[in-house]
């Protein structure tokens, strides 16, 4: 039997009641980790004292940081095995799989004895929970961006991926206010004894409404089609790397640009303000919640502009932008004065803000629906271990050795550049048609005539 004509876009026939349902279960679990991993972060000296030996607090927080290392390397193990499942069984599926491994090993953190109670079994369990959250981690982009991405309308595409990152933004923003509140309701010695346990189990109940959300929801629209049509790859990751190196390396590029831009300006410049230009850890701790907050409302107008002007031009524009001023921002940024700190953080969150906006629905569209999930997945998770997961450490050995404070203004703008090599690279994909010819190879099956776009 001939193969069938590309169908016209599927999500085109998705109702508007379905779209918000995807919406938000494909933004939901990415909240969830990112509020989970942000608490982690802003509570590791706590951590450290119950979790470690008392007699070194340095080596106590030097291991809690590892730990959170060990979280990065297991990504890419898990990009490969959400991935593949994800290409295989469906979106649906490795959702929920993912969502629920991160309510529960989040569960796990936070109902567990300290080293003061069961001694060297507490960190054990400690790695064992942020192994678990690691590689759930390293499968919730590639799903949640497959899905938002082949449930979006064609034409708002950019608008309904960009959510995606509006739930990471969101994570980190309400983490921030959870561990403010927490030192506000809390004495220190309360905190350490009990209430630290707070933040984790008050994410527990979002994880089980966001597993209930995606357990309630169809599988996208191009997955279902590949079904019918009988061409769902049996071998997505051997694919990725046999027939889709370009887009692949492409994907790669493109995280290298936003993980290491997303991990300087909302990780890493909290304690660059702090350590070198001397900022007020309360006036530091302030420009990153404004940064967050200033990502919220950008990242979906970028995603909207990307699907006016196209892809390519908002990217450039970030690109661009990133290498051209990061050394100035970070110039103006060592003024010390208020207005200096103002326009310099919220430039670079800005920067950053188009990026999210624009790069996950960008790569979205560059796979085929066979191995899609799994080609987002591993590059994302593997750019992520390799490149952004280091950076803080980088920077700070870099500064040391040279003595330069502007080190993370030089570093942006490679990443700028590479950016830009990564853009001039990658073909124009607004609006382009999410079934390929690839992902009707082989088939015996014809689509319905309501969509073969006949």
């Amino acid at each position: 039997m001939s193969t069938p004509e590309a169908p016209r876009e599927l999500s085109d026939l998705v109702d508007r009641k379905s779209l918000r349902k995807s919406v938000v279960a494909g933004s939901i679990g990415v909240l969830v980790h990112w509020f989970d991993w942000a608490v982690y972060a802003y509570m590791a000296a706590t951590i450290a004292v119950i979790f470690f030996p008392e007699s070194d607090r340095t080596a106590g927080l030097l291991a809690t940081f590892a730990v959170f290392a060990v979280s990065f390397l297991v990504r890419p193990i898990g990009a490969i095995i959400f991935g593949r499942l994800g290409d295989r069984l469906g979106r649906k599926q490795t959702l929920s799989i993912v969502i629920l491994a991160m309510a529960v090993s989040t569960l796990v953190l936070g109902l567990l004895p300290g080293y003061a109670t069961i001694g060297i079994v507490a960190p054990i369990l400690l790695i064992a929970t942020r192994i678990v959250q690691g590689l759930a981690a390293g499968g919730e982009f590639g799903s949640a961006a497959a899905f938002l991405g082949e449930f979006s309308p064609a034409k708002r595409r950019g608008f309904g991926v960009s959510w995606l990152e509006f739930g990471s933004l969101l994570g980190f923003l309400l983490a921030s206010f959870a561990v403010f509140l927490l030192n506000q309701a809390f004495t220190p010695e309360q905190i350490t004894d009990w209430a630290w346990r707070i933040p984790f189990l008050i994410t527990v109940p979002l994880g089980f409404i966001g597993l209930y959300i995606r357990r309630k929801i169809e599988d996208t629209p191009e997955f279902e089609a590949l079904q019918k049509l009988e061409t769902v790859s049996h071998a997505p990751v051997k694919e990725v790397f046999t027939r889709n190196r370009r887009q692949f390396i492409q994907t790669c590029g493109m995280e290298i640009f936003m993980n290491v831009t997303f991990y300087v300006v909302l990780v890493y410049l909290l304690t660059y303000q702090e350590t070198t230009v001397g900022f007020d850890p309360s006036r530091a701790a302030l420009l990153s919640t404004l940064a967050s907050a200033l990502g919220l409302i950008v990242v979906p107008l970028a995603g909207i502009a990307s699907d006016r002007v196209g892809r390519k031009p908002v990217l450039y524009t970030a690109a661009i932008a990133l290498t051209v001023l990061s050394i100035p921002l970070f110039l103006l940024m060592q003024m010390g004065t208020g207005w200096s700190a103002f326009v310099s953080t919220l430039g670079l969150a800005l920067i950053l803000a188009i990026i999210l906006g624009t790069h996950a629905v960008t790569v979205v569209e560059l796979f085929p629906t066979r191995t899609r999930q799994t080609g987002l997945s591993i590059a994302y998770a593997l750019t992520a271990a390799l490149f952004a997961g280091t950076a803080p450490y980088l920077l700070t050995w870099l500064i040391d050795r040279t003595g330069n404070e502007l080190v993370p203004g030089y570093f942006l703008a490679v990443v700028g550049v590479i950016g830009i090599i990564t853009v001039v690279s990658i073909p124009e994909t607004r609006g382009v048609r999410l079934i390929k010819e690839q992902d009707l190879e082989t088939t015996t099956v014809e689509l319905p005539p309501e969509l073969s776009g006949r």
